[in-house]
């Protein structure tokens, strides 16, 4: 079955190993965007004079704005509109830097039919280093039953 643009997958859609991928260029406006809507101001993201003197030796996106790739697969494309997202975790490998393309990933691993729980198995990378791994749990609707 094929998934159209107005929802997401129904339960009997998903299969193990079903995956989609989501792709974002770091750049400073959107660390800065993101520090104003999550209210994290810590230097070594928002100033580039304090993080020079890191470990880093520049600015670092937040894991957060990394790992939001996964929210979005999940909510846009697997399972997509109508799944609700309950579980997340992660651990954080290493950061994503200034100009580093982030791919984040998320694939079904498990399939609860009774509960209609999906766990995915879920990362992002850089350059094909994983800067997140974890996992990720949601609910999938179940197709109407037709009258």
């Amino acid at each position: 079955m094929t998934k159209d643009n107005n929802r997401g997958h129904y339960l009997d859609e998903m299969k193990i190993g079903m995956f989609a991928e989501n792709t974002m260029v770091v750049s400073g406006d959107k660390i800065d965007t993101f520090a104003e809507l999550s209210g994290d101001f810590n230097p070594i993201h928002v100033d580039e004079e304090f993080a020079k003197t890191t470990m880093f030796g520049g600015r670092i996106a937040h894991g957060a704005l990394s790992a939001s790739l996964i929210s979005a697969i999940l909510g846009n494309d697997l399972p997509g509109p109508g799944a609700i997202f309950v579980e997340l975790n992660m651990r954080f490998r290493r950061p994503a830097m200034m100009g580093d393309e982030v791919t984040a990933r998320a694939e079904v691993v498990e399939i609860n039919e009774r509960t209609g729980r999906v766990k995915m198995k879920v990362s992002c990378s850089v350059n094909g280093k994983q800067i997140i791994r974890g996992d990720a749990g949601v609910i999938v609707p179940k197709r109407p039953v037709e009258d």
